[in-house]
């Protein structure tokens, strides 16, 4: 059934502290918020934060700006994060792989838990499962029954070991009983380009990494996850659909700060996003990302963040991936 999110409702109840939350809204913020995004410019953590942080410029009324601190796998900015001052004025973004690198490394200088409190998710990306547009497996159930008649025969690509496609993959055999062969490139995006080029058969990517040669006719998506259809991919079946009930992965993005900052400006900032995520022109940008427009804060995002990290936690024990 194709369903458009378009006009979704975003009416996610927010906690409203009593008691000192006036008086947080009235001498907060006096000076410029910055909001570390842990990856190099340019992927969809940074390009998404950066839009957010327009929005939050004119909610807060006060300059809203992204830093970027890249290196080990998101730890390093993370890192920094946690030991910034707990007050309002350092945030950081992070996506679903932020609940896979506990299981990914050996030890990380943070904890998610302990070092940060949420302000909530505002993205969500399904993943799809991309081929060549030339190639003979036109559907899902093609696709599947060849892996199953060669094992390991079927390679698919990924920015590197432990990233979120790579993990998407692995997840989707693991769902649909298959072996595949992993073959890692430097980013996403190369992983793309040998698709497109042949080099390998298949990849799991977000629909905006892969929309241009989609459309370009260079590739072809045979099932997106989630439980409706893209407006802008209407053709592309859910996994559900084509056959595959038990796939459902998403790469979602949100914002921490460290611990112990006051709760009356986690609800301001949980305000400011709820409101900047109702504006038509932000709901406009993430549609045209093939996302999801959707704020999840408070116990609705802490059930996010368990049932993703048992998720990964699941994927990753069944690989046996050495931790870094």
């Amino acid at each position: 059934m194709k369903i458009s999110i378009r006009g979704l409702a975003l009416a996610i109840p927010l906690i409203i502290y009593a008691g000192g939350a006036a008086a947080a809204d009235a001498n907060w913020p006096q000076r410029p918020i910055r909001i570390i995004v842990p990856f190099a410019p340019g992927g969809s953590s940074d390009i998404v934060s950066r839009r957010m942080a327009q929005e939050l410029t004119q909610q807060l009324k006060q300059s809203v700006y992204v830093e970027n601190r890249a290196g080990g796998m998101g730890t390093i900015g993370m890192a920094d994060a946690a030991k910034a001052a707990p007050d309002g004025y350092t945030l950081v973004a992070n996506d679903t792989g932020v609940t896979m690198l506990p299981y990914l490394r050996k030890s990380l200088p943070y904890n998610l838990q302990k070092d940060f409190e949420s302000i909530g998710a505002f993205v969500f990306s399904p993943f799809g499962l991309v081929v060549n547009a030339d190639s003979k497996m036109r559907t899902l159930h093609d696709l599947i029954a060849l892996a199953k008649s060669k094992p390991g025969a079927l390679t698919y690509g990924s920015g590197g070991v432990g990233t979120s496609p790579h993990l998407a993959a692995e997840a989707f055999a693991q769902a649909a009983g298959i072996t595949l062969t992993h073959v890692p490139f430097k980013g996403a995006g190369e992983a793309i380009v040998a698709v497109a080029s042949k080099v390998i058969d298949m990849q799991m990517a977000t629909p905006s990494t892969a929309l241009g040669n989609i459309k370009g006719g260079k590739l072809r998506m045979l099932a997106i996850s989630g439980d409706h259809r893209l407006a802008n991919l209407p053709d592309v079946p859910t996994f559900a659909e084509a056959g595959l009930k038990n796939y459902d992965v998403w790469n979602w993005i949100g914002f921490w700060v460290p611990a112990k900052t006051p709760k009356p400006i986690i609800s301001r900032l949980q305000r400011a996003m709820q409101a900047a995520m109702q504006k038509p022109d932000m709901q406009k940008f993430v549609l045209g990302m093939s996302a999801e427009p959707k704020v999840v804060v408070g116990d609705q995002f802490s059930r996010t963040l368990a049932e993703t990290d048992s998720k990964w936690r699941t994927v990753i024990g069944k690989l046996h991936l050495p931790a870094q």
